[in-house]
C-alpha cells in the first residue's frame, strides 16, 4: 500500500504514518511546518520530508490512498490535485476505522479522562498479555508510538475526540469510529467556537452512545448527571454498566485503592483519577480482563504525559505539570493536589490558550475553578488571541471572570516567568496547568528552581 500524507506533522497524523511504515506501508508525507517531536521522530523513520510546503506534483505516483490531517485547509494545493485525479481520500479518523472496521472497537469519550482512561486501559492490556490496536493522544511510558495498528489484534482502542474531522468532515471524531463498547467520562461544555450551545454539544454525547450497535455496551460514569441523562435516553438493546467513586485513602502522600482483597497502593491520586480508574476497570473487564489482574496492573501505572506528570520534586514540595485547561479540569486537578497533600500550600497556574478559554463570552464559565488553590495565577498571550482573531482581553475583565479576589493575571511571559522563577518551594506544590506551554517557558528549569532550597 502506498498512502500520502497531507499535514504530516500533526501530533496524531505523524504517529499514524510511522504505525503504517512499521506495518509494511509506503509513506509519502507534506507539511508547511513540523515541529518536534515529530520533526525528530519522523527522521528517525526516514519519512521527515525533504522541504516543506505544499506539491501536488509529488502524487503524480498515484497513492492508494490519501490520509488528510485536520491542519489542511480545504484549498489546500495537494488536496485539490488528490481530488482532481480521483485518488481515494480519508481523514484521519476514517482511515482508522477502515483499518479497524473488522475489530472490536473500544471507544472512550467524554470532556475529560480521554486520555488517561485509554491510556490506563492499554498499560492494563499490555500487562495481561492481551494484544490491541490502538490511538491514543499523548505518549504514554512503555509505548514507542501512539498509534499501532496490525493485522492480528482482536480489538482496536480509540481516545474518542469530539473534535471536528477534517476540512471536508464537519462530523465529530468519534462519531467515525463505530463503538461497539463505548464510555464516557463526563460531559461539560468546549469547544464553542464549533458547538456554541451546551445543548448542541450534550448531543454529541448522545449521538455517539446511540451508534452502539444492539448487544453492545455503554460504560459511563454514573456520577455526571449529563451522562446519566445520555445513558437513560436510550433505546436499543444495549448493556449499560454505571461506575461510581471507588473507595480509596490517602496516606501520607501515597493513595491507596480499596478492593475486593485489600488495598492497592498507586503512583496515580486524585478523585478524578480514581474515577477513571473504575472507568478502565469495567472496559478492561468487558475485554477479558478480571478484576484481580486490573489491580495488579494498575499499582504500576505512572500516568499519561501532561497528566498529573511530577516534573520535579524537594524534600516537602513538588512541581506538577497538567493538561487541564477547562474549568471542570482545573476544579479536578486542583482538588486532587490539595487532596494528597493536605499540609502543603498550593501554588496553581494556569494558561488561557483554546479557543474556549479565550473567548469572552465563556469566560464566566471559569468561575469558582482555581477557588481551592492558595494561590491562583493565570496567564493568557495576546499573540494567541491574535492568532485566533479573538478581542483583546484585559486582566482585569479575566480576574474577574474566575471570581477569586487575589488571583494575578499576566499577559506577558517574560514577566510570567520572573514571578514564578522567583518562587521557592517550602512546605508546597506548584501547578502548572495548560494545553499549551506558557510561550515556552522551561518546566524543567522552572522545576530545579522550585526546588533548589530542598
Amino acid at each position: 500500500m502506498k498512502v500520502h500524507f497531507i499535514a504530516v506533522g500533526g501530533a496524531a497524523m505523524h504517529n499514524l504514518a510511522i504505525a503504517l511504515h512499521l506495518k509494511g506501508y509506503q509513506i509519502t508525507g507534506s507539511d508547511d511546518e513540523i515541529f518536534d517531536p515529530a520533526k525528530t521522530r519522523l527522521e528517525k523513520y526516514g519519512l521527515l520530508p525533504a522541504e516543506y510546503g505544499w506539491f501536488p506534483e509529488r502524487l503524480d505516483y498515484r497513492p492508494d490512498a490519501i490520509i488528510l490531517g485536520m491542519h489542511a485547509k480545504a484549498d489546500n494545493p495537494e488536496l485539490l490535485r488528490a481530488r482532481e485525479m480521483g485518488l481515494k481520500i480519508y481523514s484521519f479518523p476514517e482511515y482508522l476505522h477502515e483499518q479497524a472496521k473488522d475489530k472490536t472497537r473500544v471507544v472512550i469519550g467524554g470532556s475529560h479522562g480521554k486520555t488517561t482512561i485509554t491510556a490506563m486501559i492499554l498499560h492494563v492490556l499490555k500487562y495481561a498479555g492481551i494484544e490491541t490496536d490502538y490511538m491514543v493522544g499523548a505518549q504514554l511510558e512503555g509505548f514507542d508510538v501512539m498509534v499501532r495498528l496490525s493485522d492480528t489484534a482482536r480489538f482496536m482502542v480509540f481516545e474518542g475526540d469530539e473534535y471536528l474531522t477534517s476540512a471536508l468532515d464537519r462530523r465529530p471524531k468519534f462519531h467515525v469510529y463505530m463503538p461497539d463498547i463505548a464510555l464516557i467520562s463526563g460531559i461539560a461544555w468546549d469547544h464553542v467556537n464549533v458547538f456554541p450551545t451546551f445543548e448542541e454539544y450534550v448531543e454529541l454525547f448522545r449521538v455517539f452512545a446511540s451508534m452502539l450497535p444492539n448487544g453492545g455496551k455503554l460504560i459511563y460514569c454514573a456520577e455526571d448527571k449529563e451522562v446519566s441523562a445520555v445513558a437513560d435516553s436510550l433505546h436499543q438493546e444495549i448493556e449499560k454498566l454505571p461506575y461510581h467513586l471507588p473507595e480509596y485513602t490517602v496516606d501520607n502522600g501515597i493513595t491507596k485503592l480499596k478492593n475486593g482483597e485489600g488495598e492497592t497502593p498507586l503512583l496515580i491520586f486524585g478523585h478524578h483519577n480514581m474515577l477513571n480508574l473504575e472507568g478502565a476497570r469495567l472496559v478492561c473487564e468487558a475485554m477479558g480482563v478480571s478484576s484481580a489482574v486490573f489491580y495488579e496492573a494498575i499499582a504500576s501505572f505512572a500516568g499519561a504525559s501532561k497528566r498529573l506528570q511530577t516534573i520535579g520534586t524537594g524534600k516537602d514540595c513538588a512541581i506538577y505539570s497538567d493538561f487541564a485547561h477547562s474549568p471542570s479540569k482545573l476544579k479536578a486537578t486542583i482538588h486532587a493536589v490539595k487532596e494528597q497533600f493536605p499540609g502543603r500550600k498550593l501554588t496553581a497556574c494556569m494558561e488561557l490558550h483554546t479557543y474556549s478559554s479565550l473567548s469572552a463570552g465563556f469566560l464566566g464559565e471559569y468561575e469558582g475553578s482555581m477557588d481551592e488553590a492558595d494561590t491562583a495565577i493565570v496567564y493568557y498571550s495576546r499573540h494567541a488571541l491574535q492568532l485566533k482573531r479573538l478581542p483583546d482581553l484585559s486582566p482585569e475583565d479575566v480576574g474577574k471572570a474566575f471570581g477569586k479576589d487575589d488571583i494575578q493575571v499576566f499577559n506577558d511571559g517574560e514577566k510570567l516567568r520572573e514571578y514564578l522563577f522567583s518562587l521557592r518551594g517550602k512546605h508546597s506544590n506548584l501547578l502548572m496547568m495548560s494545553s499549551g506551554n506558557f510561550d515556552g517557558t522551561d518546566l524543567k528549569a522552572l522545576a530545579a528552581s522550585y526546588t533548589s532550597g530542598n
